[in-house]
């Protein structure tokens, strides 16, 4: 417990240095090392699995610079092809958020006809940058038994990433999880906030092969 406060004041304190940089900045402020006990701690410490994982895959340093360039180049293509989805570049990642309203009918885990585009568009960005992995993570609302929800948020992301693989991404890129009702981002009391916590998030983060090859060129 000890160890654990003092990795989330030290997060804390990067957080604070890291908020006047740019994305690829924020890249480079990370020591080397450091990025996958931030990140893992993120991810504990406010109940965002996709965040966690892509502030977990950090490494920092002059490597996490150049990577950080190369996604924000990513982030910048995919605002222009997917308006539909919120893009955010955090750290040396990219955290991609659908409403499932736009993917899934209700109660469903079938794609929507105009889902499969989108998804397709997205396939085009993860074939133009190999070198990354995908983490899929589906959420729902509380509505219903915890359980249900679990389970569906489950097939929600397993439809995502077995279209994505239909589309030639290689399976071995891409993870899937679900979150049920556990992570809301807004107040499941309302219509309004129950909308947003159905969602699936897609986080985009550099594959540890591509991560090994850069730092052996420094």
């Amino acid at each position: 417990m000890q160890r654990a406060g003092y990795v989330l004041v030290a997060l804390s304190l990067l957080l604070a240095g890291c908020a006047r940089l740019s994305h690829t900045e924020q890249g480079a402020a990370v020591g080397a090392g450091a990025g996958a006990v931030v990140g893992g701690a993120i991810g504990k410490a406010t109940g965002n699995t996709a965040r966690g994982a892509i502030l977990g895959a950090m490494v920092g340093g002059t490597v996490g610079a150049i990577i950080g360039q190369r996604m924000d180049r990513q982030a910048a293509e995919m605002q222009q092809e997917l308006p539909d989805a919120r893009i955010e570049r955090i750290g040396e990642g990219i955290l991609v958020t659908f409403d499932a309203g736009i993917l899934f009918d209700f109660d469903s885990a079938v794609l929507r006809p105009e889902a499969r585009e989108k998804l397709r568009r997205l396939a085009h960005s993860l074939k133009r940058y190999p070198d990354t992995e995908v983490l899929i993570v589906g959420h729902t609302d509380s509505t219903g038994p915890a359980s249900y929800n679990q389970r569906l948020s489950e097939r929600r992301a397993e439809a995502a990433a077995a279209f994505l693989m239909r589309q030639g991404i290689r399976p071995s890129r891409i993870r899937t999880l679900g979150k049920g009702e556990t992570e809301p981002i807004a107040s499941n009391a309302t219509e309004a906030g129950r909308q947003l916590n159905r969602r699936v998030e897609i986080a985009i983060f550099a594959s540890e092969a591509f991560r090994k090859e850069v730092q052996s060129s420094y």
